[in-house]
């Protein structure tokens, strides 16, 4: 069974860049569709960013296009989500998840069948 763990959030500055990290185990990683939601502080999940078990293709959120970039690394059972220039507005849980069903990576996180416990990124001056 896949496992999921994500690090590297954290307190920044507006402007500031923070790559978050999400280490897989417990099966093939390379085969699962990935992707990055967030829940902002009393709001609902959102979703972030995804990528098909190539790599291939690549879906961003609208506030997400040119800001952030997800990246994975299937040797290395690693997923990441790279942010720049960082607003007060991008503060929440940060969550990695993963499906190995889909073959296009979905906007809905209730479609993962794996979700990672979580790594808190705040951005506040």
């Amino acid at each position: 069974q896949l496992q999921l763990r994500e690090s590297g959030g954290g307190l920044v500055q507006p402007g500031d860049s923070l790559t978050l990290s999400c280490t897989a185990s417990g099966a093939d990683f390379g085969r699962y569709a990935v992707a990055w939601f967030r829940q902002p502080p009393g709001k609902e999940r959102e979703f972030v960013a995804s990528a098909n078990w190539l790599d291939s293709n690549r879906y961003y959120a609208d506030f997400a296009k040119g800001r952030f970039t997800i990246s994975r690394e299937n040797g290395e059972n690693m997923l990441y989500l790279q942010m720049d220039n960082l607003k007060p507005e991008d503060t929440a849980v940060y969550y990695c998840t993963a499906d190995y069903t889909l073959g296009t990576p979905s906007p809905f996180h209730n479609e993962y069948q794996y979700t990672g416990q979580g790594t808190q990124v705040t951005v506040s001056s």
